[in-house]
């Protein structure tokens, strides 16, 4: 039973990985055109981290800038109990425009990240393979230059992160806020 077992999940870590390799990236990938403001419009995770906190979860401000060696300086604005909270974050470029890495000091985690597919002045889908204490969850963040997108983005972000294996309660359109992000907090 427990070499079945083992197995099984031998299997569906496999298939994990195999589906973290076919996670696509956008292609033509153009850093200049991805920087500038998004609102954080759909989040969706497998991760304990997110069943715990969606709740509470509000849309966030992020800025996207890039470093004079390419990396992008990404720092995100959310509203926290009664305050506005900031986190930065420095992706680092990777060999593949449009796919970068990040290790978590906080937190002890390495991300994979890529820009899966992008318009650049309306909407970003972005997906993330995060690595922890020897697990891995996924993250698929919904970008957007306004507070509103249109149905079809939606039901893209939702479409994708089903196509990753998430369920619809680990999908999230987050609620709108202007309390953080806008020369505010």
């Amino acid at each position: 039973m427990r070499a079945m077992l083992l197995g099984v999940l031998g299997l569906a870590l496999l298939g994990a990985l195999h589906a973290q390799d076919s996670i696509p990236v956008q292609t033509d990938f153009q850093q200049d055109k991805f920087t500038g403001r998004w609102y954080s419009v759909g989040l969706a995770s497998n991760s304990s981290w997110f069943k715990d906190k969606k709740q509470v979860m509000k849309m966030c401000t992020t800025i996207v800038s890039a470093t004079a060696d390419g990396n992008l300086e990404v720092t995100s604005t959310y509203p926290k109990g009664d305050r506005c909270e900031t986190r930065n974050s420095l992706y680092t470029r990777t060999e593949q425009p449009g796919r970068f890495s990040y290790t978590s000091q906080r937190w002890g985690s390495k991300h994979d990240i890529r820009v899966v597919e992008t318009n650049y002045d309306e909407y970003a889908l972005v997906a993330t393979s995060i690595s922890k204490n020897g697990g891995s969850f996924a993250m698929v963040l919904l970008y957007s230059r306004t507070k509103e997108l249109s149905p079809e983005r939606l039901e893209r972000f939702t479409q994708f992160s089903k196509e990753l294996g998430l369920t619809d309660d680990e999908i999230l359109v987050l609620p709108q806020t202007g309390e953080c992000g806008q020369g505010r907090g």
